[in-house]
């Protein structure tokens, strides 16, 4: 029966354990040019104790950034900045995949460059609103994408894990859950369009294909994850019945050979959760619904009994950079400081203490 603290083999990687780093956004990245700051360097090799990391949302081109101050793979200043990252992530002995993160409808014109326009599956806005350096403001109404823009976006993500092996990183999460934008392909209410890219979960489920299809030939299919959110109703997705679409992704993804398939688990879908596992053939890592608390140790008992391979720990791991330790010695943790998650400085960031009280 394996455990969490057993190696596992990833792809053509060896992790030294099965707790993943999930991916956070920390909104720190430096102005202009969208490089992560200096700092994250270090933030990432204090974690290079996870089996494996996957960093905070990454979007893979101007016009898929929807809030302030997150990170790009877009451009040489962003590559190289990136490259200190995993070459301390790497020195530290960790393993570490670039998330790539397009938010789609989600975000604001006066966070994007150039005149951009958030962009969607269809014209349809989300309710609430987004930070801005102007404060919180409403979430506008998306441009549809046409046929070409579909086919650039998905140019746009190759070239973004092209950066990313560049860069350093093992490979690349796709990032298709949260209400961003796969997962407005994939849901009913977000994707309205009438052709060959929505209507049936079939076609609903043709863009994320296409783009793990293209960002493989880049990559090689053992350096690309993708992360899903099944039935989760995050800015505004509604997905009352996922089970069609969702087991019609994974029969469609299943001759990619994928790195592996990350599923963020929405309350009250844990028997779908076991359904994925028995369709999916690869790696399956689960971030599990705990309610409204983080995942913490009761959550190993999932690979135990064989309902995951490995377990993605997220605000636990931010706040306790060594988490495989504590969790192997029972604790005790520290308690995520909530205030500090999102911008700033160090605080909150790289001065949470060891075990052994260093930080």
């Amino acid at each position: 029966m394996p455990t969490a603290f057993d190696p596992y083999a990833l792809g053509d990687v060896r992790l030294p354990n099965r707790i993943v780093m999930a991916p956070m956004t920390r909104s720190r990245a430096d102005r202009p040019g969208a490089t992560p700051a200096n700092l994250a360097a270090e933030y990432y090799a204090q974690r290079a104790g996870a089996g494996l990391i996957v960093t905070e949302g990454t979007q893979p081109s101007p016009v898929g950034q929807g809030y302030p101050d997150t990170p790009g793979l877009h451009s040489a200043e962003q590559v190289a900045a990136w490259r200190a990252v995993t070459d301390a992530v790497h020195r530290a002995g960790g393993v570490i995949y670039a998330q790539l993160l397009h938010t789609g409808r989600i975000g604001h014109p006066s966070l994007l460059p150039d005149d951009l326009h958030p962009v969607a599956p269809s014209a349809v806005a989300a309710a609430g609103q987004v930070f801005t350096d102007d404060g919180l403001q409403d979430l506008v109404t998306p441009k549809a994408l046409t046929e070409s823009g579909i086919h650039q976006t998905v140019d746009d993500y190759a070239t973004a894990a092209r950066n990313a092996l560049a860069a350093g990183f093992d490979g690349v999460e796709l990032h298709g859950g949260n209400g961003y934008l796969i997962h407005q392909f994939l849901a009913p209410n977000t994707n309205r369009r009438t052709d060959d890219w929505g209507g049936s979960p079939e076609a609903r489920t043709r863009f994320v294909v296409e783009l793990a299809r293209a960002v493989a030939g880049v990559t090689g299919p053992g350096k690309v994850g993708l992360r899903i959110a099944p039935g989760s109703s995050a800015n505004g997705i509604e997905e009352n019945d996922p089970e069609d679409t969702y087991l019609m992704l994974l029969a469609r993804l299943r001759p990619l050979d994928l790195s592996y398939l990350h599923v963020m688990e929405a309350p009250g879908q844990r028997d779908l959760t076991h359904r994925l596992r028995k369709e999916w053939p690869g790696t399956l890592i689960l971030n599990p619904d705990t309610g409204s608390e983080p995942t913490g140790p009761d959550a190993l008992g999932l690979i135990e009994d064989g309902t995951a391979d490995l377990i993605a720990f997220g605000a636990l791991f931010l706040a306790n950079p060594d988490l495989p330790t504590r969790l192997a010695a029972g604790g005790p943790f520290n308690t995520p400081d909530r205030a500090t998650f999102y911008g700033g400085d160090h605080r909150g960031y790289t001065d949470y203490p060891t075990i052994d009280g260093r930080a």
